[in-house]
């Protein structure tokens, strides 16, 4: 099987137009971590995923990265990695939200260089929880609160809300019927500082194929400085 075929069969495909050869990866329902889920649960899988960005940012003939959501969340350890991975790319990055960029999604959202969502694509904001048996002790609930802080950490400094109105999206009361947090939708993803823009499909490759051509610009331009010191 072909390298391109390899990378289909995870979720996404290459595609060249006339701004560069761009990679789109489909995030879609839940992000798994150590613990395998049900059959029946539609999943993006970590150990996919990680070692895929990772070949992308190596390739010469990938130019860009496309990061489709529609995700309800999943484990938070795996769904940051991820989320660090995108945002450590040198090459130019867009990720689209349609349908729901949810929990954890909302990290994988912003961890591109520019985030669009759609209209009527929605975003769930909430604490840090967990399913199943847990130890009620103080030492289980400051480990929440800090892998919370590297969430709200990492979701401000890699968009323009800031932390005080996230936490407060994040602590609402009265929003969702059996949870604390909120539900925001497109536009105001956009006007809180979440999301970079309102855009559909056809806006997230301009985006890219825009930045794509800024980057050959910059790298050119580096290159005859280079040549010419020499």
């Amino acid at each position: 099987m072909e390298q391109n075929e390899q990378m289909e069969l995870l979720g996404g495909g290459l595609t060249k137009g006339r701004g560069g050869a761009i990679f789109t990866l489909t995030i879609i329902g839940q992000i798994e971590g150590h613990q395998l889920l049900p059959e029946t649960v539609k999943t993006t899988k970590y150990e996919h995923v990680m070692p895929l960005l990772a070949e992308l940012e190596a390739r010469e003939d990938v130019d860009g990265l496309l990061l489709l959501l529609n995700t309800v969340g999943g484990d938070i350890e795996a769904g940051l990695a991820i989320a660090e991975l995108i945002a450590g790319m040198q090459k130019p990055t867009v990720s689209l939200v349609l349908g729901g960029g949810h929990s954890i999604g909302v990290p994988l959202a912003v961890s591109a260089k520019r985030s669009l969502i759609a209209p009527t694509a929605g975003m769930t904001i909430h604490p840090v929880r967990m399913n199943g048996t847990i130890v009620g002790a103080p030492a289980t609930f400051q480990y929440f609160q800090r892998v919370q802080e590297q969430i709200v950490t990492f979701v401000a400094a890699n968009s323009k809300i800031s932390r005080a109105k996230f936490l407060r999206y994040m602590m609402a009361t009265g929003e969702l019927a059996t949870d604390v947090g909120t539900v925001i939708y497109g536009k105001e993803a956009v006007d809180c500082g979440l999301i970079d823009r309102l855009g559909s499909l056809h806006d997230a490759f301009s985006e890219l194929e825009a930045m794509i051509s800024a980057k050959k610009r910059t790298d050119e331009k580096k290159s005859v400085e280079i040549s010419d010191r020499l």
